[in-house]
């Protein structure tokens, strides 16, 4: 029986830098990983960087620059036992005088105990590490192993890229599609690089199964907008729930608004909920962002995202998305103001300070003979018995603490006003106080 004929990715996996398209940030002439690739210097790094953006064949061609040993691991399926087994090839290979990488996928997914196994062996120069992560190493690789390698960023394949890659699969007769001599105009093959979404792999995959469905014309075989279309129908970009890039867009989706700019935050909820981001994590964001940034400058703001995450409650989507939209243009156009998000922090911040201090006796409450006989509620000046239902020049904090103005209302909205009433307010509590 004849083995089955390997995926077309893994075919056309790069064997030289010269075949290899992208990352320019970290291969260009005179960067450190091309220098390494090119004199053949071995060093421990870590590739971070989405899927199919090319860290396994980089590790690969990092091994053949010096022809060591080369030993793959998913750290999904491999354990302490599998390290342990690969440190003895390398052994063995060391007696040998032949070097050994050990590549690690997916390192995020070890465990601290798991990661320290191969520290010794690292350190020894018994092998040399290469992990890849669709994670942020500062957070998901132990700090020692972390020190001991350099970080290569790597990004998301553009559609330049990737139509480069797709075009060398149709051309190459021997590892690629080249034998069928399948016809594909460039603005298809630009679809089809957009609809793979950055990912080398992906586009790859989507050529194999387009290539099946060729239609023969005029003796060749044809890929069209059609065909492209349907393969890609249904296709979800890129988003890890829980990862580096679901913080990362909820960050900006927040910054966006925060920054009053509407179309990048419509754009970035879009881009949350097309990636399957859970609808009611979005409303309950938006609403932090109703009473962070917008507050009091125009607390419609604070009704309407509450509004909006009912309306998803009770209508799903793609209803309830639309309230979604609406709450986070108002919010990204509404005034600003993180007034009493910061006056609540330094409040906050007081309580720590200065400990439990007591309530003024004035303002205790004083339900028996004997909390009156003790002074409770002794001297209180009741607001609405005073001019303009304000007790000028009372002072509600503990005795033992100083004055405090944690509130200071930004001159924007409602904001303004609220800021010119309480002015007013402390222009009477000065008057009050010069009084004899």
């Amino acid at each position: 029986m004849n083995a089955p004929m390997r995926p077309l990715a893994d075919r056309m996996r790069p064997r030289t830098l010269a075949e290899y398209v992208g990352q320019p940030q970290v291969l260009a002439p005179g960067k450190p990983l091309r220098q390494a690739i090119e004199t053949g210097r071995l060093h421990s790094m870590l590739f971070w960087g989405p899927p199919g953006t090319g860290k396994t064949t980089l590790a690969r061609l990092v091994a053949a620059s010096v022809e060591a040993q080369f030993i793959a691991l998913s750290a999904v399926m491999a354990g302490v036992k599998d390290i342990r087994a690969a440190v003895e090839q390398a052994r063995l290979a060391r007696e040998q005088g032949r070097a050994t990488v050990l590549f690690l996928d997916e390192v995020h997914r070890f465990n601290k105990a798991q990661q320290d196994t191969f520290l010794p062996y690292v350190e020894d120069g018994t092998l040399t590490f290469i992990g890849a992560t669709t994670e942020n190493p500062s957070f998901e690789v132990v700090s020692a192993l972390l020190s001991r390698a350099r970080v290569y960023v790597l990004k998301s394949l553009g559609t330049a890229d990737l139509v480069v890659m797709l075009r060398q699969a149709l051309d190459d007769a021997e590892r690629g599609l080249g034998d069928r001599r399948i016809v594909m105009d460039d603005a298809t093959l630009a679809l089809l690089a957009q609809a793979a979404d950055g990912d080398g792999r992906r586009a790859l995959n989507m050529l194999e199964i387009l290539a099946d469905l060729a239609v023969e014309q005029d003796g060749a075989l044809h890929i069209g907008r059609e065909q492209v279309a349907e393969v890609a129908a249904g296709g979800r970009r890129r988003f890890d729930k829980g990862g580096d890039q679901f913080y990362d867009q909820i960050s900006v989706l927040h910054k966006a608004v925060r920054g009053s700019d509407p179309d990048a935050a419509l754009y970035w909820l879009a881009r949350m909920l097309d990636g399957g981001c859970d609808p009611h994590y979005l409303a309950r964001r938006i609403l932090r962002m109703a009473y962070e940034d917008i507050g009091l400058a125009d607390p419609r703001g604070i009704s309407l995202a509450h509004d909006a995450w009912e309306a998803y409650e009770r209508q799903g989507s793609p209803e309830g998305e639309l309230a979604l939209a609406n709450a986070v243009v108002f919010l990204a156009v509404a005034a600003k103001s993180n007034a009493v998000y910061t006056a609540w922090g330094a409040a906050k911040a007081d309580v720590q300070a200065f400990g439990t201090l007591d309530v003024p006796a004035r303002f205790r409450n004083a339900p028996t003979k004997l909390m009156k006989s003790l002074g409770h509620g002794e001297g209180y000046r009741y607001a609405h018995d005073e001019p303009d239902a304000y007790a000028a020049g009372e002072r509600y904090l503990p005795d033992e603490m100083p004055d405090r103005r944690y509130y200071s209302p930004a001159p924007r909205g409602l904001e303004k006003q609220i800021g010119e009433a309480m002015d007013r307010r402390r222009s009477q509590d000065s008057d009050s106080r010069k009084k004899p």
